[in-house]
């Protein structure tokens, strides 16, 4: 079997988000449709995992990018002043 299921993990580091996001919604949707071998069921289990992976690791990398923006926004905030005297305490 030569499919998307047995590229290995150096290639699905590579994919985007959204391309990692959508071969492990077609992965899953293969293993919950049944009718494969127990090899082919534990081939797309294993791609599952690493798609899995490769999504988290963008999202905690957007996670940290947003966390740097909104401590750069208030750090900008505090070295203008803080307070722009609406009564905020």
């Amino acid at each position: 079997m030569t499919s998307e299921v047995e590229q290995p993990a150096a290639v699905a580091e590579a994919l985007g988000y959204e391309q990692a996001r959508d071969e492990l919604i077609e992965v899953v949707r293969r293993l919950e449709a049944g009718g494969t071998t127990l090899e082919e069921s534990l081939a797309l289990w294993e791609r599952g995992e690493e798609l899995a992976k490769v999504c988290r690791r963008w999202l905690e990398g957007a996670r940290a990018r947003l966390d740097a923006a909104l401590a750069e926004e208030a750090r900008a905030e505090d070295a203008d002043g803080g307070g722009t005297g609406t009564g905020e305490a």
